[in-house]
C-alpha cells in the first residue's frame, strides 16, 4: 500500500513562481500553513536559473516610464491576444516585487548613483528590464530559497515524479507521486495545490530549455480535466547558439548587439526599422528565418543555418561587467571570444505562451487548485510574451497564489481522503503496465521523432498542411506508445520508467498545441502561418480552450477581455 504523507498546501515545482508562492503562503498564514514542495530535479536545478536577462518592471515614472506604458507595450506586444484587466494588475504589481526582492538581498546590478539598474529589451519602449548581471533568475532564485529558509514552514521533496493529480467532487484531494530514490508510489494529501512546474519546450530538438523541462504540470492537469488555453503560441527566441539551442540573452540586444547576416549587412532595418534589434521576439525570429530561407544565412550543422550575433560594439569592458555568462558561454561551447568574433545564431524554442487555464487570481476550475508562471495561462503574454515579463510575471503571480492558498486552506477543514481505488489504480498503471512493457518501440526514437516532427512542420512559420502533417505524426507516436518496452525494470532511480512518463506528458500537449495551431486559420503573434498571413481580430480574437477526451482534445473557445485598447496594427 501507498505511503500516504498530508500537508496543507502542496506546490508543484521549485522554480520562481513555486518558491515565491511558498514565501508568501507561509507570510500570509503567519507561519501556519504546513507546505510540501515536490521537485522532480534537485530545489536549485529548477530551470529558472537558466533566466538571464532581466525582469521587466516601471522603476523610473520621474524619468518617463509608467505603468500604463508598461501595459500598452505588453498589450501590443500580445498581438492584442492578452486580456488587458490582467496586464494592468501585473504592471501594477511588478515594481513592488522588485523591491520585495532587494529587501530580503538580491545584488542587483547598480547604476553609478547606487540605484537598481535597468537595461532595454524588445519590444519595451523604456529601458525597464530589472537586471542581476546576467544571471537574473540565478539570483532571484537565491533569494527566494534563502528567503524561504527563513520561513520555516516548508518540506522538500525533492526528486520526486509526481504522477497524477486526483480530484474528487470537483475538489482537488491529492497528488501521487514517485519518490525516485526508492522507486515507492506515495501519496501527498493536501487542502489545496499549487501548479507551477514550468512549460513544454522539450517538445522541441533546438530549445533553450533544461532537458527536464517536460510540461508534466500542465498534462496531469488536461488530463485531471483542466483545459489548456492557447497551446498553439510558442515563442522562439531569436538568438539560441548554434548548435546546442541554448540561451543567448536578449540583453545582449539591449546593451547594444546587433544582428547581422552573411553579408555584413544589418537586415532588421528591412523589417522594424524603428527598433532594430530591440523589437519583440516574434517579428524579430520571422526576419531571421526570412534572411535564412533566402539564402542570407551562413551555413550550419544538421541543417542549422545561422546568422550573427555581434557584441564587438561594445567592447570588453561592457561584455565582462553586464554579460560576464554569455562571454563563458561562447568561450565553453561556442570556441569563440564575443569581444572579437560574433557569435552564430538562429530562432529556438523558447517559452510556452498557452497553459492552464486560470483566472486573474490564478484559480482554476477545480476547487483548490491555482497555477502559476509558465505552468498557467492567466494570460498576461497572449500570443507573445515581451522578453523579461516572464520572471516578473513568476513574482507576481507566485505571490497571488501564495495569498489565494493561505486564505483558502485557513478557511478548509481537514484535507480531503484520497479515494484507496485510485491509488490502487495508479500503481498498477505504473508498475503493472507501464513498467513492465516488452514491446518494440523505444521510448528514446520516439521523443527524438517527436522532436524531429516539431521541428519541421510547428516553427516559425507553419502552414495548414504541416500542421496536419505534424498532427498525425504526433497521433501515430501515440499509437506507437502503447507498444514501448522498457530496458529497466528496477524501482529505485529507474529514469526510463521517468522519461516514458515524460514522452507520455509532451505528446498530450504537442497533440493540442499542433490541433489549436491547425484550427486557428490566422497569423497572430508567435503563431505565423504562411497560408493565412494576416490576423483575423472578426473571427480569431479569441482564447482557445483544449478540453481532454479519449479522442484527443477537444477545442472551445472564449473572448478576449480587451478594457483600453482596441486592435490595431503591430508597427516597430
Amino acid at each position: 500500500m501507498a505511503t500516504v504523507i498530508t500537508h496543507d498546501l502542496l506546490i508543484l515545482g521549485a522554480g520562481l513562481a513555486g518558491l515565491r508562492a511558498a514565501v508568501e503562503a507561509s507570510r500570509a498564514s503567519g507561519g501556519r500553513i504546513d507546505i510540501g514542495i515536490i521537485s522532480k530535479v534537485q530545489l536549485m536545478r529548477a530551470h529558472s536559473v537558466c533566466a538571464e536577462g532581466g525582469t521587466a518592471a516601471v522603476m523610473r515614472p520621474e524619468e518617463g516610464d509608467s505603468t500604463r506604458l508598461h501595459a500598452w507595450d505588453t498589450v501590443k506586444g500580445s498581438d492584442f491576444l492578452a486580456d488587458q484587466d490582467v496586464v494592468d494588475r501585473f504592471v501594477d504589481a511588478a515594481p513592488g516585487e522588485i523591491l520585495q526582492l532587494d529587501h530580503w538581498g538580491i545584488p542587483w546590478t547598480r547604476r553609478p548613483d547606487g540605484r537598481i539598474a535597468q537595461r532595454p529589451f524588445g519590444g519595451h519602449s523604456f529601458p525597464r528590464a530589472v537586471l542581476a548581471e546576467d544571471k537574473t533568475g540565478f539570483f532571484e532564485m537565491q533569494t527566494l530559497y534563502d528567503r524561504l529558509l527563513k520561513e520555516g514552514t516548508f518540506r522538500r521533496y525533492d526528486e520526486w515524479f509526481v504522477t497524477g493529480i486526483l480530484v474528487e467532487g470537483g475538489e482537488f484531494c491529492g497528488l501521487t507521486a514517485l519518490d525516485v530514490a526508492t522507486g515507492d508510489l506515495c501519496v501527498l494529501r493536501g487542502k489545496g495545490l499549487i501548479i507551477a512546474s514550468g512549460g513544454a519546450g522539450t517538445l522541441y530538438g533546438f530549445t533553450t530549455y533544461s532537458q527536464t523541462v517536460t510540461g508534466d504540470g500542465m498534462a496531469m492537469a488536461y488530463r485531471a480535466g483542466l483545459p489548456l488555453e492557447d497551446m498553439e503560441f510558442v515563442q522562439f527566441h531569436p538568438t539560441g547558439l548554434i548548435p546546442s539551442g541554448i540561451l543567448i540573452t536578449e540583453a545582449c540586444r539591449g546593451e547594444g548587439g546587433i544582428l547581422t547576416n552573411a553579408g555584413g549587412e544589418r537586415f532588421m532595418a528591412r523589417y522594424a526599422p524603428e527598433k532594430m534589434e530591440l523589437g519583440p521576439r516574434d517579428v524579430i525570429s520571422r526576419a531571421m528565418m526570412r534572411e535564412i530561407e533566402e539564402g542570407r544565412g551562413f551555413p550550419g550543422p544538421r541543417g542549422l543555418n545561422y546568422l550573427h550575433l555581434d557584441l564587438r560594439p561594445l567592447g570588453p569592458t561592457k561584455i565582462n561587467e553586464r554579460l560576464p555568462m554569455i562571454r563563458e558561454l561562447c568561450h565553453k561551447l561556442a570556441g569563440l571570444e564575443p569581444a572579437e568574433h560574433p557569435i552564430p545564431v538562429r530562432p529556438v524554442a523558447h517559452y510556452s505562451m498557452g497553459g492552464i487555464e486560470t483566472d486573474i487570481h490564478s484559480q482554476t476550475r477545480i476547487g483548490g487548485i491555482w497555477a502559476a508562471g509558465e505552468a498557467a495561462c492567466v494570460s498576461l503574454h497572449g500570443a507573445n510574451r515581451l522578453g523579461a515579463n516572464s520572471t516578473a510575471e513568476c513574482l507576481v503571480w507566485g505571490t497571488i497564489t501564495g495569498q489565494e492558498a493561505a486564505r483558502h486552506i485557513l478557511r478548509a477543514g481537514v484535507p480531503p481522503e484520497v479515494p484507496v481505488q485510485r491509488i490502487a489504480e495508479e500503481e498498477r498503471r505504473l508498475f503493472g503496465d507501464l513498467a513492465q512493457r516488452r514491446g518494440p518501440e523505444n521510448v528514446y526514437n520516439l521523443r527524438r521523432e517527436l522532436r524531429e516532427t516539431m521541428d519541421a512542420h510547428v516553427g516559425v512559420f507553419r502552414t495548414g498542411e504541416e500542421l496536419e502533417l505534424a498532427l498525425r505524426a504526433v497521433r501515430d507516436l501515440h499509437h506507437r506508445f502503447q507498444k514501448i518496452g522498457l530496458a529497466d525494470h528496477r524501482r529505485s532511480f529507474n529514469t526510463n520508467l521517468l522519461h516514458a512518463l515524460e514522452l507520455e506528458n509532451l505528446l498530450d500537449l504537442a497533440e493540442v498545441a499542433v490541433a489549436g495551431g491547425l484550427a486557428r486559420v490566422e497569423s497572430r503573434g508567435a503563431h505565423a502561418r504562411r497560408d493565412h498571413p494576416t490576423r483575423d481580430d472578426a473571427n480569431w480574437l479569441r482564447h482557445t480552450l483544449a478540453f481532454h477526451t479519449a479522442e484527443g482534445p477537444r477545442l472551445e473557445y472564449k473572448p478576449v477581455t480587451i478594457t483600453t485598447w482596441k486592435p490595431v496594427e503591430r508597427k516597430y
